[in-house]
């Protein structure tokens, strides 16, 4: 199991997660629901999980682009998710050739169906699918008081905006920004469980073994509407955008114990 507050070191050789203690110290002797005025998050103190950078290329070309497309891409498009493509010979673990690109058009490993707990059936999913990954709460006051509040966020407009498949999301109105994105079949979100005595956050789908809170069963659902956020421009004024999806604040339901 992989713990927020920490770095994983490099052990491609590993079957397991090997992960480090890290100390993290906030830039703000204060904290609110806007950690910044720059960024396209609004989040403070968060768990973030950044996907799509992974789709699967049969051969690459010298030019290290893929030449032969995966299941993912019937026929070899323009998209950027076939550029900075790995040979799967890399890695001393699993052999999967992979292009680590923008995958503006959602249909890479990120967006199938390819989580833990996207299959019902609690068999076939550990059999053909990854444990999640699992995190606990942070904790303030020298690790003895849990946060009173907390929220859901994806930054998934700032991405549709500049996606491979039209209509693009318009960040002004918030026309054609949707969760899921266009192109995907499944996007993550995270549920609850008790591990090791304590409440425990757990990456994937809706039926992962276990689950105590589903927030709804879908990303629509638990990342809720659109969320619009002001930021400073020259001239001493404002612009505003619709950068993410944003639950709201709401009671910290996943305290440590």
């Amino acid at each position: 199991m992989c713990v927020q507050f920490g770095h994983i070191r490099y052990a491609p050789a590993s079957t397991t997660c090997q992960a480090e203690p890290y100390a993290f110290h906030a830039e703000y002797s204060t904290a609110n629901p806007r950690g910044n005025t720059w960024s396209a998050h609004t989040y403070n103190v968060a768990m973030s999980d950044e996907i799509g950078h992974f789709e699967n290329c049969l051969a690459i070309d010298e030019n290290f682009n893929c030449a032969t497309p995966g299941a993912q891409d019937p026929v070899l498009d323009e998209d950027d998710d076939n550029n900075f493509c790995v040979p799967g010979s890399d890695s001393s673990l699993v052999h999967i050739n992979g292009c680590f690109s923008d995958d503006l058009d959602w249909d890479g490993q990120s967006y199938r169906n390819d989580w833990p707990g996207t299959n019902p059936v609690p068999g076939q999913d550990r059999k053909l699918h990854p444990s999640p990954l699992m995190f606990t709460s942070p904790l303030t006051a020298n690790g003895t008081k849990n946060y009173s509040t907390m929220a859901f966020e994806t930054d998934l407009p700032r991405i549709e905006a500049a996606q491979d498949n039209p209509p693009l999301c318009d960040r002004t109105t918030g026309a054609n920004c949707v969760n899921p994105p266009s192109g995907a079949q499944f996007y993550p979100f995270y549920t609850t469980t008790i591990a090791n005595g304590t409440c425990t956050w757990q990456e994937g789908g809706n039926f992962i073994p276990g689950t105590k809170n589903h927030f709804g069963g879908s990303s629509a659902t638990e990342f809720g509407p659109l969320l619009k956020t002001v930021y400073p421009v020259t001239g001493f004024t404002t612009q505003e955008f619709y950068n993410n999806f944003n639950s709201g604040d709401m009671a910290n339901p996943c305290p440590v114990r």
